[in-house]
């Protein structure tokens, strides 16, 4: 099984078009070494034919031309097979409104999310007066069969996020993550680009897999803030911090994954500069950050 890193960035990428953070300006100035990232989104296969992608951001077509594997073989041909999503977030859907070319798209998605999409943004709609619009329901702790030899279950993720356009706080399914399964190997790979607390149930799903893909959003809870970019802490935005005390990094570094990925990484994280504390820390204690395009076999 593979999985590729489309976009390892968080929602407006990096650097954000409207943003002159430190992070933002170093790599705009090449004053620092960092490495520019597109939005959040990845591509698995189990045979390096046939892909999956995990969330369609705003990036998406650059992020294909990108991306060799995505290409199509012939004529109007595109090996991407369905799109899953983790949340109806916009920097996690807009991009299913760029493959209206194609001859029709299959969608994997729980209620709430397909709720929202249907009813709050309008993505599905504005989509089915394109192309044809197949909708898989996912169901968190249904194991479910993508093509021969690869197979995902999702699992809830709690949050106390805001929903921006209904649909409660408190419904099941608005943010979820997907182990992914090679069923010939059984080794397991767990996709999880938002998380507000990583709680018992979330734990296991880590634990259990052999690489981890994590939310690496802030680095500190009130990173934004600080920084009089925004009002709201990482935690209000439904992710979990990175550094101490009691953020992800502790976790990662506990777990007996062989690989520990960051991925979902907002552009005032100063772990993105590669001669950070942050960065060294991260490094030292056996995790990744994320560039576009890293390719990991599982």
């Amino acid at each position: 099984m593979w999985l590729r890193v489309l976009g390892a960035g968080a929602g407006g990428g990096f650097p954000q078009w409207n943003c002159g953070c430190p992070g933002c300006r170093a790599v705009r100035e090449g004053s620092r070494p960092a490495t520019p990232r597109t939005q959040s989104s990845i591509a698995v296969s189990v045979d390096r034919s046939t892909w999956f992608l995990v969330n369609a951001s705003p990036d998406l077509r650059a992020q294909i031309e990108a991306t060799r594997a995505l290409h199509p073989r012939a004529g109007r041909d595109s090996p991407i097979a369905a799109v899953l999503l983790t949340d109806a977030e916009l920097d996690h859907t807009m991009g299913l409104l760029l493959l209206r070319e194609g001859p029709g798209v299959t969608v994997h998605a729980t209620d709430a999310s397909f709720a929202t999409l249907r009813e709050g943004t309008g993505f599905l709609t504005a989509l089915e007066r394109y192309t044809e619009v197949e909708r898989r329901r996912v169901v968190p702790g249904e194991s479910v069969a993508l093509a021969e030899g690869l197979s995902y279950t999702a699992f809830d993720v709690p949050t106390v996020k805001k929903a921006r356009f209904g649909g409660g706080a408190d419904s099941e399914g608005r943010v979820v993550g997907y182990r992914f399964t090679d069923t010939a190997t059984g080794r397991t790979a767990v996709y999880l680009p938002g998380v507000q607390e990583i709680v018992p149930a979330v734990h296991d799903e880590l634990a259990a897999a052999d690489v981890v893909l994590v939310d690496g959003t802030t680095w500190t809870d009130d990173e934004m803030i600080r920084l009089g970019l925004a009002s709201k802490t990482a935690r209000d935005m439904g992710h979990l911090a990175v550094g101490r005390p009691g953020g992800s990094l502790e976790v990662l570094a506990s777990l007996p994954a062989e690989r520990r990925i960051y991925v979902h990484i907002n552009n005032t994280n100063p772990m993105l500069l590669e001669d950070s504390p942050e960065y060294a820390e991260v490094v030292a204690r056996g995790v990744e950050v994320a560039p576009d395009g890293l390719e990991v076999e599982v």
